[in-house]
């Protein structure tokens, strides 16, 4: 279905567009009510399937390690002759703004002080619970987190550029489906990625929204309301707009870069002001430890004494993650043409891993250090209590203060647009039929759509309602995912024999190397002295 305004694929736009408003509807028609039936949706997912996303994520990331380091390393996504379309620093800026993004703001400070406050696994404020929280936090945030969208990522990437497939969803499949990926089963397949991919942005937006709220009323006293949010929602969606509009080579590229350049300052304002032999000699340490106890810290499901705590935060996060795949995923492989599996692989993983690392060092870790010495957890305590605010409570701490602040309230909006953006032309990519090219006017509608969900989100239920709406729609997605790991793994050994029959010589070029020697010895038996 083609005109001016909308190129789309009708099997797949419509479900998904019915299926998105029709929540909008519900959630408005029922109310407040509304927020305790998504709690009890989210407690009962949680406690029933934790121990799948548990299991399979750690399966992701053994696959990519054997991806990676196998003989299918060396094959390039576009063919043995293409070449990056960005440079490599461009192509980190853009992993690290859309793979992150607005999480990392919200959660940098809150995340390691509430394990540290409320520990799982410690007494509450010890020394051991400060380690645990950051082996908790860098779990949350590494190489788990990232293996998710390195296998979205590169499935796509290598179905696409190698196979000449549409950039979709359906289309990892065809080694399982064949032709049938065109038909009804290709169509489910793309709805449950469009469903997952909204709500796991709009989950990411209501963070951003909620931290934007919360730090202009720490800073200004403005209300931080329903209403200031929907507002600052509608604002930060009509710059979105803007951007989606110019495209990916322009608008997102250029937020991108700009988001990195302005995380680096606010970065080295946190250096130079705040614990800076603590945050030197605390990197080394926590990375040391996350890495020592990845396995246990991994593969915990709270089997002996089950307190809730992994579907607040464990299962909610694989969940986050997966939900985000299909969106990060397919913004990744739009950017990642011309790379070997083996440079990608480690790409993805290794380098935004290690910058989380040492982001979530300098934030939580600093926090958590500057409780312990204060010796009355007034800090802890403020910082837990509203996790909006967490990032503006833990900069008052510091000598320019409000310099800082309004740094992280112009990053938090500009990650937030970034996030919207790109996450606009994949949904677009994704109802269109695998487009890489689509009217203004379709990228206007979910760049708007999803600023909808994540305000009706938060008016609904807050919090608990974002994180019911990405564990549900990342649960169905997690089924497609183990397929996809399935149908990636015949597609990349199909394509490494191809490569080995193409290297191989043929019988002719065999017979004429054979003649070329035969000529050449001739040839230097008759310089011969005689």
């Amino acid at each position: 279905m083609k005109n001016k305004y909308f190129d789309i694929h009708p099997p797949v736009f419509w479900p998904a567009t019915f299926l998105i408003f029709f929540f909008i509807t519900l959630t408005l028609w029922v109310g407040e009510p509304m927020e305790q039936i998504f709690l009890s949706m989210k407690d009962f997912i949680t406690d029933q399937t934790g121990w799948l996303f548990i299991l399979a994520v750690n399966l992701f990331i053994l696959f990519c390690i054997y991806v990676g380091f196998s003989k299918y390393g060396k094959i390039r996504l576009g063919g043995k002759d293409a070449q990056p379309e960005f440079s490599t620093s461009a192509w980190f800026a853009m992993l690290f703004s859309a793979g992150m993004g607005i999480g990392l703001l919200f959660w940098g400070v809150a995340e390691p002080v509430s394990h540290y406050a409320n520990s799982p696994t410690s007494e509450n404020y010890s020394v051991e619970a400060a380690q645990s929280a950051m082996n908790l936090t860098f779990l949350h945030w590494g190489l788990h987190a990232w293996a998710i969208y390195a296998i979205v990522a590169l499935a796509l990437a290598f179905f696409c550029y190698n196979k000449k497939l549409p950039l979709t969803i359906r289309s990892v499949f065809y080694p399982l489906l064949g032709d049938r990926i065109n038909g009804w089963i290709g169509d489910v397949i793309d709805v449950f990625a469009v469903l997952a991919t909204l709500f796991g942005l709009a989950t990411s937006l209501g963070f951003g929204v909620q931290q934007l709220s919360g730090g202009l009323f720490y800073l200004f006293g403005l209300p931080n309301t329903s209403t200031t949010q929907v507002v600052l929602i509608a604002a930060v969606t009509s710059i979105a707009t803007i951007s989606v509009v110019s495209g990916i080579d322009k608008g997102v590229k250029f937020l991108s870069e700009w988001n990195i350049r302005i995380a680096a300052i606010f970065l080295v304002f946190i250096l130079i002001f705040g614990p800076t032999l603590y945050i030197l000699r605390g990197f080394p340490q926590n990375v040391g430890t996350y890495l020592s106890d990845f396995i246990s810290v991994s593969t915990w499901t709270e089997a002996f004494i089950d307190e809730g705590w992994q579907g607040d935060w464990t299962v909610f996060y694989w969940a986050w993650w997966i939900s985000w795949s299909p969106f990060v995923g397919m913004f990744i492989a739009r950017v990642s043409k011309g790379r070997t599996i083996r440079e990608f692989i480690f790409g993805v993983l290794l380098i935004p891993s290690l910058l989380t690392f040492l982001w979530m060092t300098a934030m939580g870790g600093s926090a958590i250090y500057l409780d312990s010495q204060s010796g009355n957890h007034l800090l802890a305590n403020e910082i837990v209590s509203d996790t909006s605010t967490a990032l503006f409570v833990f900069i008052n701490q510091f000598p320019l203060s409000i310099v800082g602040s309004i740094i992280s309230l112009f990053l938090v909006a500009s990650f937030f647009v970034t996030s919207s953006d790109s996450g606009s032309l994949v949904i677009d990519n994704i109802t269109s039929g695998g487009k890489l090219e689509s009217p203004v006017a379709q990228r206007v509608f979910w760049a708007t759509t999803e600023g909808a969900v994540a305000a009706v989100l938060l008016v609904g239920g807050g919090l608990g309602a974002l994180q019911t709406a990405t564990i549900t729609t990342g649960l169905p997605f997690l089924v497609i995912l183990l397929f996809m790991v399935y149908s990636l793994n015949k597609g990349l050994k199909s394509e490494y024999q191809k490569m080995e029959q193409l290297e191989k010589p043929t019988d002719k070029q065999r017979y004429e190397k054979k003649i070329e020697k035969s000529i050449k010895k001739s040839e230097e038996k008759s310089q011969e002295p005689k």
